[in-house]
């Protein structure tokens, strides 16, 4: 595994989506990379000076292991499941600030609900720290696909909103802390 912060070198060609833009690239075979963060099982890194996310799936190009999906006990309880998810959602980071979206206070609202026998639906409501963010649906889909590793989940609604908006009053204090907004 390479060290943050010290050039890699990408081992295939990959795509990569352009921070804060939202645009995909592709990221030729042979590009000088650099880590500059690495949370929740994706990356993201710097190309000749642009900043790209990189999803898990796509770790082996810049030499770092793929992120497992995560454990959950086959007979476990709607309670269990929703533990499960809210686990998920703190693997989930805007690209630009490394702390999850649960202690940025972005989630609002989280809950699992059984649909059939042994199916559940996760709806979710979040928001962004600003409306325009070009990443918004980057990490709406970084969201829906996590969620959808949890077993016995079968659908995921996951909605943007930004009614109340995000402020930083909604960070918890860790995050607060760890960026220096306190």
């Amino acid at each position: 595994m390479s060290a943050f912060h010290e050039p890699v070198t990408l081992t295939r060609d990959v795509i990569g989506i352009l921070i804060p833009q939202g645009t995909k690239v592709e990221l030729p075979e042979g590009a000088k990379a650099q880590i500059t963060q690495a949370l929740g099982g994706s990356f993201t890194v710097q190309v000749e000076g642009h900043l790209f996310r990189l999803e898990g799936k796509d770790a082996d190009a810049i030499g770092q292991e793929i992120a497992r999906g995560p454990d959950v006990a086959a007979d476990a309880s709607d309670e269990d499941i929703e533990k499960a998810v809210w686990d998920q959602l703190r693997t989930c980071y805007d690209p630009e600030i490394p702390v999850d979206i649960v202690e940025l206070g972005l989630v609002y609202e989280c809950k699992v609900e059984a649909i059939e026998a042994g199916r559940r639906r996760a709806t979710v409501r979040m928001t962004l720290t600003a409306p325009g963010c070009g990443m918004g649906d980057i990490l709406v889909a970084d969201v829906k696909s996590k969620i959808e590793q949890i077993p016995t989940i079968a659908e995921t609604d996951v909605e943007l909103v930004f009614d109340p908006p995000w402020n930083q009053s909604m960070m918890s204090e860790a995050a607060k802390l760890a960026t220096g907004m306190y």
